[in-house]
């Protein structure tokens, strides 16, 4: 009988592409969100140690809940794998990125304009996007599918792999307090330093294999394989984080165009994205990429062997 790991994330793999994620009030993320938005408003002195302390405070908190929760599952037999499954599904989420981005696709092409530039920003991006042309929002949209197949999709599968149900967690508090506080404003500086030094490092190797499966799923979704490489390669130090350039840059050379967020950075040497097709196209190779992910992460799990 096959245990361990891999049948929980892929029966978490395909929770997600039946039904998506729980609502808000039952989502783990959303509690973990106000429970980084309890501690932030408590803080006195908004000290790089202070946001240090509440976020690790936090991380231990969540990944103890979870190593409790996977011990007790682990003696459930098959009923506690289909459980394990359903606790690591709101720690990624692929469907819901496909489906944000599509939707914005689906705004462009009945030519509105205002709606996706709503959707985007609502969805996908943190950027303004009250003033974004087409070609803009459709960037954006794509720039947002490609990093978050490492941030929302490889990260937490990867995690999960190597140390189950608290590494999964442990992982998505990182990165929601980075969504949340990483910020060089007045405000998060000093308070989301160590949110966001934190981040880079749990998605150097990550982003590294979204980039990777980019290039992959450009080549089998028939868009240039060679040219994600090669602009990832060259491109992918043109942002400010460390770990977002890659599959970013990997995406603008499968579609052969150039990905842009205004004022900061441009990846790729093609036109702007004002095709009608960019997305889906881009969602074309997001799939095949996310399946790749998968089976890295399935292999991962493999060679760990048994669950600690």
């Amino acid at each position: 009988m096959i245990g361990g790991r891999p049948v929980p994330l892929l029966l978490a793999v395909g929770l997600d592409l039946v039904w998506g994620e729980p609502p808000d009030r039952w989502h783990p993320v959303a509690w973990i969100g106000r429970a980084l938005a309890w501690a932030e408003g408590r803080s006195g002195e908004r000290t790089v140690a202070g946001g240090a302390a509440a976020l690790l405070t936090i991380a231990a908190a969540v990944g103890a809940v979870a190593a409790v929760a996977g011990a007790g599952l682990r003696r459930a037999g098959w009923l506690g794998m289909i459980l394990e499954a359903v606790a690591l599904k709101p720690a990624f989420a692929a469907r819901r990125l496909a489906t944000a981005a599509a939707a914005v696709g689906d705004s462009l092409a009945a030519g509105c304009l205002d709606t996706a530039r709503r959707r985007v920003g609502r969805d996908l991006v943190s950027r303004q996007t009250l003033g974004l042309d087409a070609a803009e929002v459709t960037s954006a949209a794509v720039e947002s599918v490609a990093e978050n197949l490492g941030d929302s999709v490889a990260a937490p599968l990867l995690a999960y792999a190597v140390g189950g149900l608290p590494a999964a967690w442990v992982y998505r508090t990182l990165n929601t307090a980075d969504a949340m506080w990483g910020y060089r404003d007045a405000r998060f500086e000093r308070w989301g330093k160590a949110a966001a030094r934190l981040d880079d490092v749990a998605n150097l190797v990550p982003a590294r294999l979204a980039a990777a499966a980019l290039v992959a799923g450009a080549a089998a979704a028939g868009e240039d394989g060679p040219g994600a490489a090669w602009i990832a390669w060259r491109d992918h130090a043109r942002t400010a984080s460390p770990n977002a350039g890659w599959p970013m840059a990997a995406m603008a050379g499968a579609l052969g165009v150039g990905l842009a967020k205004p004022g900061a950075y441009r990846l790729g040497d093609g036109p702007r994205p004002a095709s009608s097709d960019t997305i889906p196209r881009a969602l074309a190779v997001f799939a095949v990429a996310s399946a790749a992910v998968v089976g890295v992460a399935l292999a991962v799990t493999l060679v760990a062997g048994r669950r600690p």
